[in-house]
């Protein structure tokens, strides 16, 4: 996975920003200005998704690759390396479940909108 498909599969996703609220390199994807999304653009080496915690679990247990997210919260958080075995259709799923999670959360107001 390279980062322009990364951003471009983060992007096609409905109403989807990109920002870089932490600093120059941190590049962050938010739906309704929630985050559900984000990477280091200049080592690119993982990401970091959200997870339902039973699922972040099981998938750290699965997956060499999946590992509790540095700097996030462990349990609903996930960091997915980009240097392993996973092809882009998993990550590509993995990061679609995150945005879904994401917007499953929202209060009713906004996702109508979106």
């Amino acid at each position: 996975m390279t980062l322009d498909h990364f951003r471009e599969h983060c992007l096609s996703l409905k109403g989807t920003t990109e920002q870089l609220p932490f600093d120059e390199n941190t590049l962050v994807f938010k739906v309704m200005g929630k985050m559900f999304a984000l990477c280091n653009m200049m080592t690119f080496e993982f990401c970091n998704l959200k997870c339902y915690p039973e699922k972040a679990i099981m998938l750290r247990e699965e997956f060499t690759e999946v590992n509790p997210a540095w700097h996030m919260n462990k349990k609903h958080w996930n960091s997915v390396s980009f240097m392993g075995d996973l092809s882009d259709q998993q990550i590509e799923q993995w990061v679609k479940d995150s945005y879904n999670l994401v917007v499953k959360n929202m209060p009713k107001k906004l996702r109508e909108q979106l």
